[in-house]
C-alpha cells in the first residue's frame, strides 16, 4: 500500500482543481458501451491530437536511451503530463514514471508503456534519425511512449465520469533490464485489477489487431558457460585438453534436449548464438566460451530446460575432460493472457475496428517482460499492425532499417484508453457508490 499512499495527497489535489476540458462530448452522451471505441478512435485520429503525439514520439526517436538511462525520456513525459494536470509518481524503478487519471477510487486498472531503446546503429535516413551514436529506437517503444500520452489525453477529456482510476505504466528496461519487475517490487500494481499492454507490429496491416488467450509469448532464459581444457600447439593435440572439442560436442548434445527430451507438443527452443576461442590458426585454447537463449511458454518448461542445460554443458565438457562454469541470467516468464480479458478485448476491439479486424494468434517464440504483470494480476498483450498495404514492406523488429508507420499512433491510443475506459465502466456497479468520499489511499 505505499506505493499509493505516496502519490494519493497530489492526485486529491488535482481532483479538486479546475480542469480544462477539450470536448463537449462525454461518457454519458455515448449510445451504450459499444460507442465508446468508435467515439475514442475519432478523437485520436483529430489533427491536432495526431500532430501532438506523432511530435512526441519523433523527439524519442531523436534521443534513444538505453534501459534505466531514460532520463530525457521520462522528463518530456513529466512535462506531457503536467500540461495535462494529470499527476503521478517519479522516480519509479530508477526512471519510471507512474501517472493517474481518474477519482482515487477503485476499480483500478493499468495500462503500460515501455521506454528504452536499443544498443544498435540506426541505418534509416531521415530528419529524425538517432542522434545518438550506436543507439535506436528499433523496436517502438518511441510509438509505445506517444500512444500511452495520447490515450492519457483522450482519458482526461472524460474525467468527470470516469467512476475509477487508470494508473499509467511508463515502464523502463523492457529490453532484457527487467523493468516491469523491478515496476513490481515497488508496488506498482498495489490495488490495480488487471492490466493491459501493446506492440506495434510492422508486418500486419494497420487498422488490424492480433492476440489469442492464454500463451502469446515464450519465457525466455540465457546462459554463459566457459569450457576450460589445456592449451598446446595444434600439430601436438595429445598433449593438450582441446575445449573446442568439448564445446562442439556440447552444441550438438544441447540441441537433444529438443528433439529428445521434450514434449513435441511443448514448444520450446534451444539456440547457441555465441561461440568465442582461440585466435590462431594452430594453437588449440586454454578455453572456450559459449552463450545462448532458451525459451518455453511455461515456467516449468523453462525449468526443465534450465536444469538440462547445466547438467549437460558440464557432463559433456567432462567427457572430453574439460571442466565448464554455467552462468544463467534473469529469466522472463511466458506472457500468458487471461481468457476474461480476451473476451473484454475482443468486444473493445470489434466495436472500434470490426470483428473482421480483429486476428487470432499463433504463439511467438520472442519474449516480453508484461509476463511479470501477469504474474501478479490479469493482465493482456496484444499486437498493433501497422503496414500500409499500399507502401513497402516494413522491416522487422531490431532491424536497423526498422521504421514506424506514425498513422498507428491514433489508434494505439485509442485501444489504450478504450480498453481502460471500458473495463471500468463494466466494473464500476460493484465499486461505485455515490455516497462515498474520495479513497484516502489509491
Amino acid at each position: 500500500m505505499s506505493f499509493f499512499k505516496l502519490v494519493s495527497f497530489v492526485l486529491i489535489l488535482h481532483l479538486l482543481s479546475p480542469t480544462v476540458v477539450l470536448s463537449s462530448s462525454s461518457l454519458s452522451s455515448l449510445n451504450g458501451l459499444s460507442e465508446i471505441p468508435k467515439k475514442f478512435l475519432e478523437f485520436a485520429k483529430r489533427q491536432e491530437l495526431v500532430d501532438w503525439m506523432v511530435g512526441i514520439r519523433r523527439k524519442i526517436h531523436e534521443n534513444p536511451e538505453l534501459g534505466y538511462e531514460e532520463f530525457e525520456t521520462n522528463k518530456l513525459i513529466r512535462q506531457e503530463l503536467d500540461k495535462m494536470g494529470i499527476p503521478y509518481k517519479y522516480p519509479v524503478s530508477v526512471t519510471g514514471v507512474v501517472g493517474f487519471v481518474g477519482t482515487g477510487k477503485p476499480p483500478f486498472v493499468a495500462i503500460r508503456a515501455d521506454l528504452d531503446a536499443l544498443s544498435m546503429q540506426e541505418l534509416v535516413e531521415w530528419e529524425h534519425k538517432s542522434k545518438h551514436q550506436g543507439k535506436m529506437h528499433a523496436c517502438g517503444h518511441d510509438s509505445h511512449v506517444s500512444m500511452l500520452l495520447g490515450a492519457a489525453k483522450i482519458l482526461k477529456e472524460h474525467l468527470e465520469e470516469l467512476k475509477g482510476t487508470v494508473v499509467l505504466v511508463f515502464q523502463p528496461a523492457e529490453e532484457g533490464g527487467g523493468g516491469a519487475k523491478k515496476m513490481l517490487d515497488v508496488g506498482v500494481l498495489e490495488n490495480v485489477d488487471a492490466i493491459f499492454g501493446l506492440h506495434v507490429a510492422p508486418d500486419r496491416p494497420i487498422g488490424t489487431v492480433a492476440s489469442t488467450p492464454g500463451p502469446i509469448l515464450a519465457g525466455s532464459g540465457f546462459f554463459d558457460a566457459v569450457i576450460s581444457g589445456k592449451g598446446g600447439h595444434a600439430a601436438i593435440p595429445q598433449h593438450s585438453i582441446d575445449p573446442i572439442l568439448a564445446a562442439s560436442n556440447v552444441i550438438v548434445s544441447l540441441q537433444h534436449l529438443v528433439s529428445r527430451e521434450a514434449d513435441p507438443l511443448d514448444s520450446q527452443v534451444v539456440t547457441v548464438a555465441k561461440f568465442q576461442g582461440g585466435g590462431a590458426f594452430n594453437v588449440i585454447p586454454d578455453s572456450v566460451t559459449i552463450g545462448g537463449t532458451f525459451r518455453a511458454f511455461s515456467k516449468e518448461s523453462l525449468t526443465q530446460l534450465k536444469q538440462r542445460i547445466e547438467e549437460v554443458i558440464k557432463g559433456q565438457a567432462a567427457v572430453q575432460r574439460c571442466t565448464a562454469i554455467v552462468d544463467f541470467y534473469e529469466n522472463n516468464p511466458p506472457t500468458i493472457n487471461n481468457k476474461d480479458l480476451h473476451e473484454h478485448f475482443q468486444k473493445v476491439a470489434g466495436d472500434m475496428l470490426g470483428t473482421d479486424r480483429i486476428k487470432d494468434m499463433q504463439p511467438l517464440m520472442g519474449s516480453e517482460d508484461f509476463a511479470f504483470y501477469q504474474e501478479a494480476i490479469p493482465g493482456y498483450f496484444f499486437f498493433l499492425g501497422m503496414q500500409d498495404q499500399t507502401s513497402p514492406p516494413l522491416k522487422s523488429l531490431h532491424s536497423p532499417y526498422f521504421m514506424i508507420n506514425e498513422d498507428v499512433l491514433p489508434y494505439g491510443a485509442a485501444l489504450h484508453a478504450s480498453l481502460a475506459a471500458r473495463y471500468i465502466l463494466a466494473a464500476e456497479p460493484k465499486f461505485y457508490s455515490p455516497e462515498e468520499n474520495l479513497h484516502d489511499e489509491l
